[in-house]
């Protein structure tokens, strides 16, 4: 039997110190209190971007995130390590066994992750 997506919320841009559910930045989002770092991903930065481009882009991969989040129930699935080195939960993100992280890559709002940040500033 498949697994039925169970997890669900209203998210909402990150804007104060009590952050419990909602979206950092196009890779990265608190939920239930746990900040997740989308793992099958790479996002362009928001917080310290190193281009008007990266910038630009990173707002809209955070919109569309905000969107995606809101647009259903999804789950939360571990693969490989749970936490990396700044203690937050590795997660890939699914709906209807499709993953979050896939979409914006194909939208050109994300890369697939490589082990380390890419560069969005070419």
């Amino acid at each position: 039997m498949p697994k039925v997506d169970e997890e669900a919320a209203r998210f909402a841009p990150c804007n104060s110190d009590k952050r419990i559910t909602c979206v950092v930045d196009g890779d990265t989002f608190w939920y239930q209190g746990t900040k997740i770092r989308i793992a099958d991903i790479n996002a362009p930065e928001v917080s310290h971007p190193g281009c008007p481009q990266e910038a630009q882009l990173g707002a809209r991969a955070t919109q569309r995130l905000t969107q995606l989040l809101n647009a259903g129930h999804f789950s939360l699935v571990t693969q490989g390590r749970p936490v990396d080195r700044y203690g937050r939960a590795l997660r890939v993100v699914v709906r209807q066994g499709q993953s979050l992280g896939a979409r914006l890559e194909a939208e050109g709002l994300a890369e697939h992750w490589q082990g380390r940040r890419g560069n969005w500033c070419r």
